[in-house]
C-alpha cells in the first residue's frame, strides 16, 4: 500500500514541476490563454499541501533536533548551494562583458541576503524553500499545543495572511511592487498562509490518500465554475503566495483545494491503472529543476525557437542531466541536491 501511495505522490509532484516550469515562462503564448492564472490557482498550495500530508508531529524533545536537523539539510543546504552556484554563474557572465559595477554588487548581494519575493530572475523560485523550512518549523511547534489551541492559531495565521495582503495590494499597483513595500527576510510574513495549506494536508490525511470518485466529481465541477466565472469576468481571480496576493477570504481556500484534489484524485485513479515514470523521474529531480530551470531558460531563449514548448523542455531535461552529474562528480552531491539521509550520512556527524 505505501509503495502505490508513493507512486502517486511522486507522479502528482512531478506534474505540479512541470506546471512551476510553465507557470515562468514570459514569452508569447500560442493562443491568448488564461493558462499562467490557472496554474497558480492551485501549484504552490498543493506543494504545501502535500508536504503537510507526510508530516510527522514529535512529542518527544530529545527528537526535535535530529527532525529540524535533516530537515534543515534537505531543504536548505540545496538552497544555498544552488544560491552561490547561480549567482558565480551570474557574475561570471557580468565579468565577461563587462557589466559587473560595484553598485550592482552592493545591491545584489542586499538582496541575496534578504531573500524571499526581492529576489527575481534566475533566483526567482529562492521563495518556496525557504518559506517551506519555516513553515515546517512552526507546525512543529503548532502540533505539540493543545488541539483546540492548534486550530485557534492556524485561523489567527490565515486571518492575518488576509490582513497583511488586503493591505498589501493598497501599496502599488503590481503585485511584485506592493509586497516589495513590506520588508520581510525570506517572505517569512508567507508562512502565515502557508501553514494552514501545509495543516490542511496534515489533518485530512486519510482524505488525501484516498480521494472518493464523489469528491473528485465536485472538486472538477468547483473548479469548471470558477474557470467559468473568470471566463466571463464575474471574477477575477489570482493568487500569488510569493507577492502576498490573496484575492479572497473564502476562494483562496476554495480554489486551491478543490484543484489540488481534482489533480490528486486523477492521479490517484491513472496510478492505480498504470505507473507514469516520467512524472516520477521529473520528482526524483525536482530540486534541481526548481533551482535552475529559469536561468536555463534565459541561456537558451537565443539558442532556440522561444515558445512554451521549448522552454518547459529545456527546462526540465537540463537539470535532470545536470541532478544526474552532481552527485557524480562533486563530493557529497547527493546532500547538496537534497537528498540527505540521516543514517546513510550518519558518520559525518
Amino acid at each position: 500500500m505505501a509503495k502505490e501511495r508513493l507512486t502517486w505522490v511522486d507522479a502528482v509532484k512531478g506534474f505540479l514541476m512541470v506546471l512551476v516550469v510553465i507557470g515562468h515562462y514570459s514569452g508569447p503564448m500560442p493562443v491568448e490563454s488564461p493558462l499562467i492564472t490557472y496554474i497558480y490557482w492551485f501549484h504552490m498550495p498543493a506543494f504545501f499541501l502535500l508536504s503537510g500530508l507526510f508530516f510527522k508531529p514529535i512529542a518527544n524533545n530529545s527528537q526535535l533536533k535530529p527532525a529540524i536537523h535533516k530537515r534543515f539539510m534537505q531543504l536548505m543546504v540545496p538552497y544555498l548551494f544552488f544560491l552561490l552556484l547561480l549567482t558565480l554563474f551570474k557574475y561570471g557572465m557580468m565579468i565577461g562583458d563587462g557589466t559587473l559595477t560595484s553598485a550592482f554588487l552592493r545591491q545584489d548581494l542586499i538582496e541575496l541576503t534578504v531573500g524571499g519575493r526581492f529576489l527575481r530572475g534566475e533566483h526567482g523560485v529562492f521563495w518556496f524553500v525557504t518559506v517551506m523550512f519555516a513553515t515546517y518549523l512552526l507546525f512543529l511547534w503548532i502540533t505539540r499545543q493543545k488541539r483546540w489551541l492548534q486550530f485557534t492559531i492556524l485561523a489567527a495565521c490565515y486571518i492575518a495572511a488576509q490582513l497583511e495582503g488586503t493591505f498589501a495590494m493598497g501599496l502599488a499597483s503590481e503585485p511584485d511592487a506592493a509586497s516589495a513595500q513590506i520588508p520581510m527576510i525570506w517572505n517569512l510574513d508567507v508562512v502565515l498562509i502557508a501553514v494552514v495549506y501545509f495543516a490542511i494536508g496534515y489533518y485530512f490525511k486519510a482524505f488525501w490518500m484516498n480521494i472518493p470518485k464523489a469528491a473528485i466529481g465536485i472538486a472538477a465541477a468547483i473548479a469548471a465554475l470558477a474557470m467559468a466565472a473568470d471566463g466571463i469576468g464575474f471574477i477575477n481571480y489570482h493568487l500569488s503566495l510569493k507577492f502576498l496576493r490573496y484575492d479572497h477570504f473564502l476562494l483562496d481556500l476554495i480554489i486551491p483545494i478543490a484543484m489540488t484534489a481534482l489533480i490528486v484524485g486523477i492521479f490517484q485513479q491513472m496510478t492505480a491503472i498504470k505507473r507514469l515514470p516520467w512524472f516520477e523521474k521529473i520528482e526524483k529531480h525536482s530540486i534541481s529543476i526548481m533551482y535552475l530551470h529559469i536561468f536555463v531558460g534565459f541561456v537558451v531563449k537565443d539558442m532556440l525557437p522561444y515558445n512554451i514548448l521549448t522552454y518547459t523542455l529545456a527546462g526540465l531535461f537540463v537539470p535532470i542531466v545536470l541532478s544526474i552529474l552532481i552527485p557524480k562528480t562533486i563530493p557529497l552531491g547527493e546532500i547538496l541536491i537534497g537528498r540527505f539521509n540521516p543514517r546513510k550520512h550518519m558518520h559525518l556527524s
